[in-house]
């Protein structure tokens, strides 16, 4: 007998000592009892004879991970505090490796013959497309509009021609209808879109035609990275600023910076790219710069003050409506939380030690900084300008399109929002309608602002961007910034637009209208001076309890065995912004050091199972 280490797929519990009679693979995936049932499990060593009494693996599979895989679950498990079963799960397995890559090499060579129609490039994509084929890891920093597509689907040829596959990820499945059909154009069957909401059979579909070499390209959202494509050639991550990238539940893992661990794994390129990129891909990566759109057009920017749906929006609907043309309007997600705002400057009321927005909780009458929980009353006069009242009231989706339905007869809007596109179908549907003008105004939440692409919008329309820049979140100005170009951009794709921004606050975001690299030179600038991530690095603990006491006390425990490191900073500990979810009560504890390696080193001694650990957060309700 031999005696083998393995761990339980999608389990949190430690690794398990089970025998076999024979040599089994690190990775191969086997069934193994437990109690009364069957468990799959995988192989993750062999080990010496344990002194106690040890169970049969039951079956062996044909399906294995990578050494690649496996080592980047472990890093994932180590670096985003998960346990290795949860990590390794992600990944999908492959088919018995060396006969998977031979099919698939002799596939690649058979379908060579047929060379693929490329997309023309411009002199200046071109001179992109050169330059990105002698970079590993770059940053590809674009204009919407710029026509970065085209140079994915470039290199994404030279891939297939050099007998390499390739991983195209997108921030949400909202894209993936549209990117799809471009994909389909020039790559044919050889594309296969990979989501969440794929059934169990169209997923075995795809996986058979990625072991039979017939599919080389994966496009999708996060968990498109972990499909077991041989010979890797590019990563490209579409959109690269976006926190959907960011995974919610365990592993917390962020899909950008492990597909840049992967490609240095397996020897792959990796492309960033985005209009708005992040200011740590900004910093840490090589960047090539597209700064003219493909169609030149007009775009006019008109600031007016205010927070709701006043006369000068709804003449601009019903103006383009009437001239045949379609509309965008954007309102910021109903999220947990108010912020005190003024309708004189724009700003919103700030956390004297974090220069973050302070929410407001009526319940308790009272304003917290959700990073520091400092308290004070409920203020009613603008510490900018002295103005007074000051304001909380945001509007929702429903409402809007009520009133604009009523002021624009006959225009058709399309709810595009979380609470209205449940399913892949209900947003093809949706986005088919808009396409054909059968909906002339699409109207939602951040959603919209995800790379869509369609000709006939010469209206864009941003409401609530001082929501947005008062957010408890030092990325406020960047997510407010980014945000209003993204669905600038949206419009004007063919034809002369007009932007409408509602703010209190027009200077901030006119001095960069024409630069977002000014915006972002500056803002690297604040967030060195106020120690934030690109410059340092942030953790958040996470308590929850259905026994609020215990709760606490698990809190005041951790805390105190943090203050005996050095090097790390406790920024804040208290009850979570949104205190009580699924019957348990919340508590936060939000942590910074300039280095990684002394808050890695102080998390994992206080890891354990009544805390969940999320290593450079997105999300701090």
């Amino acid at each position: 007998m031999r005696y083998y280490a393995i761990v339980l797929s999608r389990s949190s519990a430690p690794s398990l000592t089970y025998a076999f009679k024979d040599h089994l693979f690190t990775g191969l995936i086997v069934s193994v009892p437990l109690k009364t049932t069957l468990k799959d499990a995988v192989v993750i060593a062999e080990v010496e004879k344990p002194e106690f009494e040890t169970a049969e693996i039951a079956s062996v599979s044909d399906k294995r991970y990578s050494n690649e895989q496996m080592e980047i679950a472990k890093f994932i498990s180590e670096y985003y505090f998960s346990s290795f079963g949860e990590a390794i799960s992600l990944f999908l397995p492959y088919k018995t490796i060396d006969l998977m890559l031979q099919i698939h090499k002799e596939k690649l060579l058979e379908e060579d013959e047929d060379k693929i129609t490329l997309p023309n490039l411009s002199d200046m994509q071109q001179k992109a497309y050169e330059q990105l084929l002698k970079k590993d890891k770059a940053l590809l920093f674009g204009v919407t509009g710029s026509g970065k597509t085209e140079i994915f689907i470039s290199l994404m040829a030279k891939m297939m021609e050099e007998g390499k596959t390739s991983i195209f990820l997108m921030p949400e499945i909202s894209l993936t209808p549209q990117m799809e059909k471009r994909l389909k154009v020039y790559f044919g069957e050889s594309v296969a879109m990979w989501h969440s909401k794929l059934t169990k059979k169209k997923k075995e579909s795809i996986l058979e035609g990625i072991e039979e070499g017939k599919i080389s390209i994966v496009a999708g959202a996060r968990s498109a990275l972990f499909v077991p494509l041989s010979n890797l050639g590019l990563i490209v991550v579409d959109e690269e600023h976006d926190d959907s990238y960011k995974a919610m539940t365990r592993p917390r893992y962020h899909a950008r910076d492990v597909a840049v661990l992967m490609g240095s794994k397996v020897g792959a390129k990796v492309l960033l790219a985005s209009a708005t990129p992040s200011m740590g891909s900004y910093s840490k990566y090589d960047v090539v710069k597209l700064d003219k759109p493909y169609v030149q057009t007009q775009k006019n920017y008109k600031f007016i003050s205010g927070d709701s749906l006043n006369h000068t929006i709804l003449d601009a609907i019903h103006t383009h409506y009437k001239a045949g043309n379609q509309s965008l309007l954007f309102l910021p997600t109903r999220g947990n939380f108010k912020y005190l705002y003024c309708e004189s400057c724009g700003k919103t009321h700030l956390c004297p030690y974090c220069s973050v927005g302070m929410a407001l909780h009526r319940k308790y009458r009272h304003l917290k900084c959700h990073y520091c929980n400092f308290t004070e009353a409920i203020v009613d006069t603008c510490t900018n300008c002295g103005h007074t009242p000051l304001k909380s009231e945001r509007m929702g989706t429903v409402e809007a399109i009520e009133i604009i339905s009523e002021a624009v007869e006959g225009i058709q809007v399309e709810q595009f929002d979380k609470d209205s596109i449940t399913t892949a179908k209900k947003l093809k549907e949706a986005l088919s309608r808009f396409e054909t003008g059968e909906s002339q105004l699409l109207l939602g939440t951040q959603m919209l602002s995800k790379g869509h692409d369609y000709a006939n919008i010469t209206l864009s329309i941003i409401m609530g961007l001082d929501y947005i820049l008062g957010l408890a979140d030092y990325r406020a100005r960047e997510r407010a910034m980014s945000l209003l170009f993204q669905i600038a951009g949206r419009s004007g794709r063919a034809h002369a637009a007009e932007v409408i921004v509602q703010t209190g606050d027009p200077d901030f975001f006119q001095t960069y209208l024409a630069d977002y690299e000014l915006f972002i030179k500056d803002e690297l600038a604040f967030l060195e001076m106020a120690d934030y991530p690109p410059f340092a690095s942030l953790a958040r603990i996470l308590i929850a309890h259905k026994d609020e006491t215990k709760a606490g006390k698990i809190t005041l425990d951790t805390v105190t065995k943090l203050k005996t490191f050095k090097n790390i900073e406790i920024v804040g500990h208290g009850k979570a912004p949104v205190e009580r979810i699924a019957d348990k009560y919340r508590f936060n504890i939000l942590l910074r050091s300039k280095s990684r390696v002394p808050l890695l080193k102080a998390l994992h001694s206080v890891d354990c199972r009544e805390i969940e650990i999320d290593f450079d957060p997105v999300e701090f309700s």
